[in-house]
């Protein structure tokens, strides 16, 4: 297509990559349609709005729309907004509040992170001969890592950090959201197979199946997290004064380890963690999620914003990616995403066996892994498990904060 605009408009897409406005028009609309669809449509809620929005800027791209680079997408985008949405997202993981109120869930949630990692280098080690490129799988390793810890907020920071290149990070999320929608399904199938029900201790599916249940309760909680929420023009200000003096911390701190000269094996390893902007970012937010409560209280808006944050950056990592890449990449990388997703249900329910925990509980902690806080607590929901909506939150968001850490332990053990 860029001959086709080359001789239409002069440049090889229609909108030029030095036309910022035009760009971020384009951008924010999609992202919009993205969102409008996910909520408006049940086919697109199960495709995800994360998948709809790379799908447009793919089209877009591909067919010459909108260039494949800009100062927008990679100064912007990925050195601005991505980092600025982290430390919204993850105002909401208050560590004492999570670690009192979520129980034997939290333990089984631990267990299953323990187990995406021990499935990524599985996985890693597995494929990295098919594949053909130890570094970009490493790269892919660390991101759904992070991914399947905690969630997209988490793909994003690996993402950043290890300069994947676009079509591997777009074929890296098309096999992430495939194989998570598959998963789901699974899980709702173990809720109700006769198999599992005899493995586990099951009471919150024996009182839905009893009646005892009031299912409109659920889905009124449902309805209460997704209503319009209250916020102001001082509850924008303070959430974006407060990211971005999160972000120049951790940089200003990162940058400390970062000038270290070591030749420690360990502490090379050491260096290289703590030389990380988003441990930092991470830390730091936490320690104000969990002492500051107060505060947080009254900072409105946070989670949308840091959300829509986001989404901008899903958008970016759709623009330069190549459709041949994507099919020829993304079946491997599918099998990739299986691997981790396996070795993650093996530890979660072998974990719920050994100590005796619920059905429930299992299912819950397995889908805050792969999937994050919203789609635990939408599942949660929509089973009738009303009592698990709260801890389903609180561990998935937990996940964003295990998730960095993570990710970035298998990078650099990986060789990044």
């Amino acid at each position: 297509m860029s001959n086709f605009w080359m001789n239409a408009v002069g440049r090889e897409s229609l909108i030029a990559a030095d036309s910022t406005w035009g760009l971020l028009m384009i951008m924010c609309v999609g992202v919009f349609a993205a969102i409008w669809l996910e909520q408006k449509y049940t086919w697109a809620s199960k495709v995800s709005g994360a998948i709809i929005a790379l799908i447009i800027a793919m089209i877009l791209a591909n067919l010459g729309v909108i260039p494949t680079s800009s100062v927008l997408y990679d100064d912007i985008v990925w050195g601005v907004i991505v980092p600025m949405g982290i430390p919204m997202l993850l105002l909401q993981c208050n560590v004492k509040k999570i670690w009192a109120e979520t129980g034997r869930m939290l333990t089984i949630f631990l267990i299953g992170a323990v187990g995406t990692v021990v499935g990524a280098f599985l996985a890693f080690y597995l494929l990295k001969g098919p594949f053909g490129n130890d570094m970009d799988l490493a790269r892919v390793a660390s991101m759904m890592t992070g991914s399947y810890i905690g969630g997209g907020v988490n793909f994003a920071a690996m993402a950043s950090q290890y300069a994947a290149g676009e079509d591997i990070t777009a074929a890296a999320t098309v096999a992430d959201n495939l194989l998570m929608a598959m998963y789901f399904f699974v899980l709702i199938f173990f809720a109700g197979s006769k198999f599992f029900r005899k493995q586990f201790k099951h009471p919150l599916i024996e009182e839905v199946q009893a009646g005892n249940v009031d299912l409109a309760e659920a889905k009124t909680l449902a309805a209460a997290f997704w209503s319009r929420k209250d916020i102001s023009l001082k509850d924008i200000a303070v959430n974006i004064a407060y990211s971005v003096t999160i972000v120049w911390l951790s940089q200003s701190i990162a940058g400390l380890f970062g000038g270290l000269a070591v030749t420690n094996g360990f502490m090379d390893f050491v260096v290289k963690f703590l030389g990380s902007q988003y441990v930092w970012i991470t830390t730091l937010s936490v320690i104000v999620a969990t002492f500051m409560e107060d505060k947080v209280k009254e900072m409105h808006g946070s989670q949308e914003i840091g959300t829509y944050f986001i989404y901008l950056f899903l958008f970016v990592i759709g623009v330069p990616a190549n459709i041949y890449t994507v099919i020829t990449k993304s079946p491997l990388l599918l099998v990739f995403t299986a691997l981790m997703v396996i070795v993650n249900m093996l530890f979660c329910f072998g974990a719920a066996k050994i100590f005796k925990f619920n059905l429930e509980d299992a299912i819950i902690a397995s889908n805050a892994n792969i999937g994050g806080p919203t789609t635990a607590a939408g599942m949660a929901i929509s089973q009738g498990w009303a009592t698990l909506v709260g801890p389903a939150m609180l561990i998935g968001v937990l996940g964003y904060v295990v998730g960095n850490y993570a990710g970035t332990l298998v990078a650099i053990a990986l060789g990044l």
